[in-house]
């Protein structure tokens, strides 16, 4: 489990990310079509998970339009942006904002995600949702990359991710 924290206030995760050299584990998610995606449908490509509490935050909402800015220049990379928050809430938020180069994904239907990858909340006011983290996963489904961003109304390190591409 780890420990961070929401506005200096200790709060707890399922678990630990997947450790860099680990294979990432596979996934099932929801799209803004309401489809399903999991992980080894981006096999082949780099693959960003850029994971949040909720759209609607100012940091999640900063977090999404960072990385489609710099998804624009990656090669061979796919930046997934993953919530519990609806495929709806997702798709409004992208459309409006008109990014583009993200793909959002919604780990509603059943939390699998989130407890997969130990970054589901167990306690506190965001009990539920997921820490704010970083996972970097390269061409053969490596984890190059991991960050669980320490206070969770803090933004990621961009620069450190982006690096391991």
């Amino acid at each position: 489990m780890a420990t961070v924290t929401l506005k200096g206030n200790e709060i707890h995760t399922s678990g630990n990310l997947p450790k860099v050299g680990s294979a990432a584990p596979d996934f099932t998610l929801v799209a803004s079509d309401l489809s399903t995606r999991s992980l080894s449908d981006f096999k082949g490509n780099k693959v960003v998970l850029n994971i949040f509490p909720s759209i609607d935050t100012g940091t999640c909402a900063q977090s999404v339009r960072t990385f489609n800015e710099k998804a624009s220049s990656l090669e061979n990379t796919k930046v997934l942006c993953i919530s519990r928050d609806t495929p709806f809430a997702q798709a409004r938020f992208c459309g409006a904002e008109g990014l583009d180069n993200v793909i959002n994904l919604s780990d509603i239907r059943d939390g699998n995600f989130g407890r997969t990858y130990g970054l589901s909340f167990t306690d506190g006011p965001l009990e539920g949702l997921h820490s704010r983290a970083v996972v970097v996963i390269d061409e053969n489904g490596v984890v190059k990359h991991a960050q669980q961003v320490p206070e969770i109304v803090d933004e990621p390190d961009y620069e450190a991710a982006l690096s391991v591409i």
